[in-house]
């Protein structure tokens, strides 16, 4: 079976059409699986009617021949029909007629997923590994060892335009595809601690004029938004990423801005493990957790700087729990198309 798979996200939406006929019961597709695939800017886009085009166009391969195309979108999702992304400027309807409209590609059925539960897909094999030769096409990194309890539930958090979580639970053993259980808890208040987080927060407020939610620290945007506290400076996301992966920092800069830097480093990796923290202790995630999303990705000092660990396993009560979790980076830039194509050859509509 062919599935079309699309990872929808605040920055860039990602599709890619996957064979996953030879698939087993959770092995993620491999490269050579897939057949084709495009990348876009999504916030060029005017409509989710208006992305598809963009994509067919692109690729026209993408949509000649898939049985199942499954939308991996960065927001809650109502009813298997609706979702209305925070971060993105229009909603995915798919009863809306523009979705038919001429010029339209012809779409197959749909399945519409939280970008979250397509995370949690991907992580699957090496949630519970059968195949142990098998390629590690999640290029994942290590960051924390621990003792995982079997059969407990697995997190799964992380940064990109925003804050993604969700909770991976063990397979029943009834035949059932595992259960993933999406969060929006990236829209809860973030907690800071002391009076120079204080202070940044509401630096946060004051430039936004929003809720300090863990959104607006623990993302692309809380990356910006702390360079611009510690430095005046403001730039965008990848451009900080970018200075605090090398230590450059500009022929206009003062002799003291590499200390700042290492500074930026540890707040965000502090910050990182905080909301990682607090959301296995809220899950009891025992089994683990993955760590996700394109900020770690492609700086993972900010989840193996040391300020990560240490507030990852702070607690005055469960200090000893915490140290028991694995934690592992997932690096692979195509992880949320990899998880959609499993959950669409595990969950194919029957009729």
């Amino acid at each position: 079976m062919r599935v079309l798979a699309a990872d929808i996200g605040g920055t860039n939406s990602r599709f890619a059409l996957y064979e996953t006929g030879g698939l087993a019961r959770g092995h993620v597709p491999r490269p050579q699986d897939r057949l084709c695939a495009v990348r876009l800017p999504t916030a060029g886009t005017a409509s989710f009617a208006d992305l598809l085009r963009r994509a067919a166009a692109e690729e026209p391969g993408l949509f000649t021949s898939p049985a199942l195309l499954v939308l991996a979108v960065a927001g809650p999702v109502r009813g298997g029909r609706r979702c209305t992304p925070p971060n993105i400027p229009w909603a995915v309807d798919l009863d809306d007629p523009a979705l038919h409209a001429p010029g339209m590609p012809p779409l197959p059925p749909v399945l519409l997923i939280n970008d979250f539960v397509a995370q949690a897909y991907a992580c699957l094999r090496s949630a519970a590994p059968d195949e142990p030769d098998a390629p590690d096409v999640l290029n994942m990194l290590d960051v924390l060892d621990g003792h995982p309890v079997p059969d407990a539930p697995i997190a799964v958090v992380g940064a990109g335009t925003g804050l993604g979580k969700c909770l991976l639970l063990p397979a029943s053993g009834d035949g059932m595809p595992p259960r993933v259980l999406p969060s929006e808890g990236g829209h809860a208040l973030f907690p800071f601690t002391d009076e120079r987080e204080m202070a940044f927060a509401a630096f946060v407020r004051a430039h936004t004029g929003r809720q300090v939610i863990g959104d607006l620290v623990v993302s692309g945007p809380g990356l910006r938004l702390l360079h611009a506290f510690h430095t005046g400076q403001w730039l965008e996301p990848a451009e900080v990423a970018a200075r605090l992966a090398t230590g450059e920092h500009g022929a206009d800069a003062d002799h003291a801005l590499p200390h700042v830097l290492s500074r930026i480093l540890s707040w965000f990796a502090r910050f990182y493990g905080r909301v990682c923290r607090d959301y296995v202790l809220e899950t009891l995630a025992l089994g683990g957790l993955f760590i996700s999303g394109g900020v770690a990705a492609a700086t993972p000092a900010l989840v193996t700087h040391p300020a990560f660990a240490e507030a990852f396993r702070q607690s005055d009560t469960h200090a000893d729990l915490l140290r028991a979790v694995p934690v592992r980076l997932v690096r692979s830039p195509d992880a949320g198309l990899l998880g959609a194509a499993l959950y669409g050859a595990l969950h194919r509509p029957t009729h």
